[in-house]
């Protein structure tokens, strides 16, 4: 299915002829925070490239110098009342469970800050390649608050508890090489390659097999809370998936006569 092209206030939605979709935050004038409508904008672009057939890796990356700096606190310093936990069910939580369920790679460029809700909008990502020029950080302790959107869990994963604890409570910025030490992110480039090496890698993806990897990112989100039976299990359930695929027929047949598969992504 190919949706309609959607168009959006906060945002840029691209799908190349190659099947990498970019969704760029477009709000560079405040790095990319998320206002109302940036919130609900990228719920929708995930939705669309979830439903869009030509769609097999989808490129997440921020306009101007930032990536994203979280939370727009304009509302907040003008006294405005919110309900923290009313916004991040109904605007933060949808976006990141809708890219832990896409069942497509996602890459973050990462070509600036992500801080607050914008850090763990790059943590949500499968794969992450970093411009020296960009950090990531837990701010959130430094107005007094706590980590969201998912960051309580992808840090301890990634980093391990004791440096987790370290990162949210001292609210560090940590560069993008440290972040590469850390495990933080897959590649760290200078700013003038993060298009290449990004692209490079989201097009290795588009023609790699996508149900395939759909599957892998189920069982990797499954396996952090489940048993060595249950990922057995599971294993076994994803692989018969995966056998019946398009793909891996045209894998076998490809590798019988000895060159390089096609895949479609079926």
């Amino acid at each position: 299915m190919q949706p309609t092209q959607p168009t959006y206030t906060c945002l840029i939605y691209e799908v190349r002829p190659d099947g990498v979709a970019t969704i760029t935050l477009n709000r560079p004038d405040v790095f990319n925070a998320f206002n109302d409508p940036q919130s609900y904008e990228l719920q929708d672009a995930l939705k669309q490239v979830t439903r869009d057939t030509r769609v097999r890796v989808v490129v997440l990356t921020g306009a101007g110098r930032a990536f994203c700096s979280g939370q727009d606190l304009k509302g907040a310093s003008s006294g405005e009342k919110r309900s923290f936990y009313d916004s991040l069910h109904k605007r933060y939580n949808p976006i990141i469970r809708a890219m832990r369920a896409l069942p497509k790679p996602i890459i973050c460029r990462l070509n600036g800050v992500a801080a607050g809700a914008g850090c763990s909008l790059a943590l949500a990502c499968d794969a992450i390649v970093a411009s020296t020029d960009a950090s990531l950080i837990e701010v959130f302790i430094n107005i007094g608050l706590v980590p969201d959107s998912g960051s309580s869990w992808f840090l301890p994963r990634l980093v391990g508890t004791l440096k987790a604890f370290e990162l949210c409570t001292l609210g560090s910025k940590v560069p993008a090489k440290e972040a590469l030490r850390l495990g933080l992110v897959n590649q760290v480039v200078a700013p003038e390659q993060l298009d290449e090496a990004t692209y490079a890698l989201a097009a290795r993806y588009a023609a790699a097999p996508t149900k395939a990897i759909g599957l892998i990112k189920q069982m990797l989100n499954k396996a952090g809370a489940a048993t060595l039976d249950d990922m057995l299990d599971y294993e076994a359930h994803c692989q018969q998936i995966a056998g019946e695929s398009a793909d891996y027929q045209e894998g076998v047949q490809a590798f019988a006569e000895k060159r390089k598969p096609v895949f479609k992504g079926e």
